[in-house]
């Protein structure tokens, strides 16, 4: 269960990180709106424990972020519209940011940049110098590199948010997404992740498309 007087304390300190303490207006009914949206039904696995899990990883990557509040501001807006059966979450998000980091006195180009990090969200390909989208990136797919049996808790979540598709659609669809993850030449991007989660990823990831592969007739 993820503790909403902790995250409430942690948007805190990432907004006025970013916009500078007392620069604006009081950081908690943004963080209430933003805890209202992590928490709506249609959601099992982009819920509070995915945002608490990206904050996490992000505290473990700062070192490798050129402004790692604006990141932490990313990691808030990322999937703050989330609807499974729709296709533009991610600029539906970035948008959210845009209004609300504005009103919240966050500056133009630090708000601009938390709007572009939540759009890389949907290509998980920051370039080569761009250090806040890899935290963010890295961070936002660390549960790839997941021990087994919690990717195996993420693959059951995700599955259960697209209940709605059939389930010979949703294995193929799968596949196709495994298959494109494991043809990069690399899933993580910062050092720590390269070094910690990349091989367990990529094992788990062989295994879940193994097991999509050989599994028998499916059930809607």
């Amino acid at each position: 269960m993820a503790d909403t007087d902790d995250l409430r304390a942690r948007f805190a300190r990432a907004l006025e990180g970013a916009r500078g303490p007392g620069d604006g207006p009081d950081p908690a009914p943004y963080a209430e709106n933003l805890l209202a949206r992590w928490q709506e039904p249609q959601r099992r696995y982009h819920t509070l424990a995915h945002l608490t899990a990206v904050l996490d990883h992000i505290d473990v990557l700062q070192e490798y972020a050129d402004d790692p509040d604006v990141v932490r501001l990313a990691a808030w807006f990322h999937d703050a519209v989330y609807l499974p059966d729709r296709s533009e979450n991610e600029e539906r998000s970035a948008r959210l940011a845009e209004r609300a980091l504005s009103e919240a006195g966050v500056a133009g180009d630090r708000t601009a940049e938390v709007a572009r990090l939540v759009r890389l969200t949907v290509t998980h390909h920051p370039a080569d110098d761009d250090h806040d989208g890899q935290v963010l990136c890295d961070a936002d797919l660390a549960i790839l590199g997941a021990p087994p049996a919690a990717y195996a808790a993420y693959t059951a979540a995700v599955r259960e948010e697209y209940g709605f598709v059939p389930g010979d659609a949703f294995r193929e669809g799968r596949a196709a997404v495994l298959r494109e993850l494991l043809a990069l030449p690399r899933l993580f991007h910062t050092p720590y992740g390269q070094e910690r989660w990349e091989a367990t990823a990529r094992y788990n990831i062989g295994s879940e498309l193994e097991m999509l592969s050989t599994r028998g007739p499916a059930t809607s």
